[in-house]
């Protein structure tokens, strides 16, 4: 079976047969590659993996001039991929993900999945919006911990783990990129809602109010509001944690929370500074 970044090669009918895991790049169709292209063109079957991450509404509506026509696929269907990995057995099938496809572990397990059944297994990488976010905030790359993701809350629960990790990243020198969430229901079956700036804090600041180990004057915390990224509306703004929660519009979001700022960062940071804030 193939596995990995394979080598693409047109034939007579078309693309190998197999699974092919397609990044499409952050959320501008610009961005995907002349290879992913091509080998979502050659394939038999397009599906679009809508939960994970999503593209922009407008983008959406070109994907199809650019790969060819497709169809959906959410969560019930990636995490139980058997009608897929039927026809992935005997013709080319691409799954489209916005981004980097292995980033996901649905998308790994499916890699387990086509290895475990003798089905071929194919990625063509994407720029990824993780990526942009470093280049972009004029961060050094090697200052950066552990990534986190600040989830939707379900009902009175909300997890502090990605809060203290976030803590403890700071404590230990280094920037945190925190995904937000894109999904309230947490369901994964229908068009995901993405999690606002000020929904983001909010619950930073109610994960500390809940932490037994750590206490944070959030809102008071420096960082950067990064806004739908690798396309036309991009966005990237510096300030306290406060001012960055009332800025509305936009997408999809990313915040950086930053650690003690070292050589260059701290003139980076004031360059991208909301123009309202005050300095410090």
């Amino acid at each position: 079976m193939g596995s990995g970044a394979a080598r693409f090669t047109m034939t007579d009918d078309g693309v190998a047969s197999g699974l092919w895991l397609i990044g499409i790049g952050p959320g501008d169709l610009d961005h995907i590659t002349e290879r992913a292209k091509r080998v979502a063109k050659g394939c038999s079957k397009r599906y679009l993996e809508g939960y994970t991450a999503i593209l922009p509404p407008i983008e959406e509506k070109r994907l199809e001039a650019v790969v060819g026509p497709w169809e959906r696929l959410m969560r019930d269907r990636v995490e139980s991929p058997e009608n897929m990995l039927d026809e992935a057995r005997v013709s080319s099938v691409a799954l489209l993900v916005v981004g980097d496809p292995m980033q996901a572990t649905t998308h790994i397990d499916l890699e387990e999945r086509c290895a475990e059944e003798g089905i071929g297994f194919h990625v063509i990488p994407g720029l990824t919006a993780t990526a942009l976010a470093v280049s972009l905030s004029g961060l050094q790359s090697y200052r950066f911990g552990r990534q986190v993701t600040i989830p939707f809350s379900d009902g009175e629960y909300l997890p502090t783990s990605p809060f203290e990790m976030i803590c403890k990243n700071k404590e230990a020198g280094m920037h945190t990129l925190a995904l937000l969430d894109l999904d309230p229901t947490g369901m994964g079956l229908e068009q995901p809602r993405p999690m606002t700036p000020r929904e983001a804090v909010d619950h930073l600041v109610r994960m500390n109010e809940r932490s037994e180990e750590f206490n944070q004057l959030v809102e008071d915390w420096r960082g950067l509001l990064l806004s739908d990224l690798g396309t036309e509306e991009e966005r990237v703004v510096s300030g306290k944690m406060r001012s960055l929660s009332q800025i509305e519009g936009g997408h999809i979001h990313a915040l950086i929370i930053a650690a003690e700022f070292s050589g260059m960062e701290a003139e980076a940071f004031e360059r991208r500074r909301l123009t309202e804030e005050t300095t410090g």
